[in-house]
């Protein structure tokens, strides 16, 4: 219970008479109600998902998933603002810039959470500027080769890689893209030697794995499913934590005998860095609540995404823990972007 203060009547007193009796309430109200309550109402309006891609695809998918079940969560309209350019440099910035109250969140994956500071000297955003809500999905990815790759397994593939280096060219999706730093890492960790043809999108580097002018591809499945599923392509190996529900016949990467190397991409949720601690927290708890209704789930799989909430302090560790590997594959590769 809030109680008038000795300086609150007095300053009552001395109010003009003019002052109508509303008005007084209102002034009233501004002065005796406690510290906090605004993180308690919160949201009391639609809340701005600002997505740094086009519709379509990952990033996309996963903010109109979380943005649906958490419109029925906190009783509010969830807003998808698409804003893809720079390589997703104008949505950081733009949520970096924002008021600091929890309406305007960052949606985006890991390619440009992680890569963008080590690969560009000059970003008009900084990791500072921005402080986790929690990850909310995850999308493997695939090892898929040309049939003409004499390798049916993965053993199979790492030990010609090794005992024929350079042979094999590998496809990525760009200097800089989550198959291209995934693939170094792989290379890394296997000995493997490969040779690095990238593209722009996935679109002409699958018509090339197709052709066979290069061999390798690791990319996300519903890429290449169809392509597998008529033999035009061989899935050695998912390289997330689990099997895909649409190539269940294929083996995880620890399965196939490669215990350390994981690649998947993943999608979290950013608030600007300075918005209040309990603010932060209600979304984060209504977050978690929306990822874990029953039709978030079954939209998730229908989208080929693994629903996987983690929480703000587990989202951080994550992207210490990959900062540090992705790091590590840029520099040995020698890495620029485009």
């Amino acid at each position: 219970m809030t109680f008038l203060t000795h300086r609150t009547l007095r300053t009552l007193r001395t109010w003009p008479r003019t002052l109508t009796r509303s008005m007084a309430l209102t002034a009233l109200t501004a002065l005796v109600l406690p510290m906090g309550l605004g993180a308690q109402t919160f949201p009391s309006r639609p809340i701005s998902l600002v997505v740094p891609n086009p519709p379509g695809g990952l990033v996309d998918t996963s903010a109109r998933l979380v943005g649906d079940s958490l419109s029925k969560v906190i009783g509010q309209s969830v807003v998808i603002e698409n804003k893809p350019g720079g390589s997703g440099n104008l949505a950081y910035l733009q949520v970096a810039r924002s008021a600091k109250d929890g309406y305007s969140l960052l949606v985006s994956y890991s390619g440009y959470h992680i890569a963008n500071p080590i690969l560009m000297d000059k970003l008009p955003w900084d990791l500072k500027d921005l402080t986790p809500v929690g990850l909310i999905t995850v999308a493997t990815n695939v090892i898929a080769v040309h049939p003409s790759v004499p390798a049916n397994n993965l053993r199979e593939f790492i030990a010609y890689a090794k005992a024929n280096p350079d042979k094999l060219n590998y496809a990525s999706q760009g200097n800089g893209s989550i198959s291209h730093i995934g693939t170094e890492i792989f290379k890394m960790q296997t000995g493997a030697h490969m040779t690095h043809v990238p593209y722009k999108g996935s679109g002409q580097a699958i018509a090339d794995v197709l052709a066979g002018q290069v061999q390798v591809f690791i990319t996300t499945p519903p890429s290449v499913m169809q392509h597998v599923q008529a033999g035009k392509l061989k899935a050695l190996a998912v390289t997330g934590k689990t099997r895909h529900p649409g190539m269940p016949q294929v083996p995880t990467v620890a399965e196939a005998g490669l215990a350390n190397f994981e690649l998947e991409s993943w999608v979290a949720l950013y608030a600007p860095a300075g918005t209040p601690a309990a603010v932060l927290q209600k979304l984060s708890t209504d977050v978690k609540r929306a990822m874990e209704l029953p039709e978030t789930k079954q939209r998730a799989d229908s989208a080929g995404i693994e629903v996987r909430y983690l929480s703000p302090a587990d989202t951080t560790r994550v992207l210490e823990r990959e900062t540090a590997d992705w790091a590590k594959a840029i520099k040995a590769a020698n890495i620029r972007m485009d």
